[in-house]
């Protein structure tokens, strides 16, 4: 269905846009680069999600999807608008992640070695999501050593990346145990 409206406005040709807000920024400004790493880490959760087996672990990525949005708004929001936002991200969400991070290594223990992504789709999908998120983590340093205000934000990524990583390794010890039960399978029908 049209409905006549456009998506290019035009407004950005000159290297400016504008802030939720309001005021307008250079693209390359520091708030922009952090919630642009953040919008391409949730596109990737995204696109982890459909892979990831189980209920438990699509919703918990839908969650961590709405916590970035959140983040974004604050990122790109001066600290009037911000102060006004209906949510922001806070200690609880931060403790909400370390739970998740302490049930899964309780199921599934920590490797100690390195790991090499890949075994499962889902497992290198949320890799790349933890580099992304690390990436996002570094531009937030920058903006919070600029702007200051952002100290929950930051520890929130930075507890986001670790529970990325759990979450990779359990989806591959998932994946080792699926293929030594059907190997176990295989035999016992022979």
């Amino acid at each position: 269905m049209h409905t006549g409206s456009k998506i290019y406005t035009r407004k950005g040709d000159l290297g400016l846009t504008s802030l939720f807000s309001g005021e307008k920024v250079a693209k390359d400004d520091l708030r922009l680069e952090c919630y642009g790493a953040l919008d391409e880490l949730q596109a990737q959760l995204g696109s982890a999600r459909p892979l990831a087996k189980g209920s438990e672990l699509s919703a918990i990525l839908i969650e961590i999807q709405q916590d970035i949005s959140v983040a974004c708004a604050e990122l790109a929001s001066n600290q009037e608008v911000r102060a006004r936002l209906a949510r922001h991200i806070t200690e609880t969400d931060t403790q909400r992640l370390e739970r998740c991070i302490d049930t899964f290594t309780s199921q599934f223990a920590l490797p100690n070695h390195f790991i090499l992504p890949g075994r499962t789709l889902a497992s290198a999908a949320l890799h790349v999501a933890r580099t992304v998120c690390r990436r996002g983590e570094r531009h937030l340093v920058a903006v919070n050593r600029e702007l200051g205000g952002y100290d929950e934000i930051l520890r929130y990524f930075n507890r986001l990346s670790d529970l990325l990583f759990v979450l990779a390794w359990s989806v591959e010890v998932m994946a080792v145990v699926e293929d030594a039960v059907q190997e176990v399978v295989s035999c016992a029908a022979k």
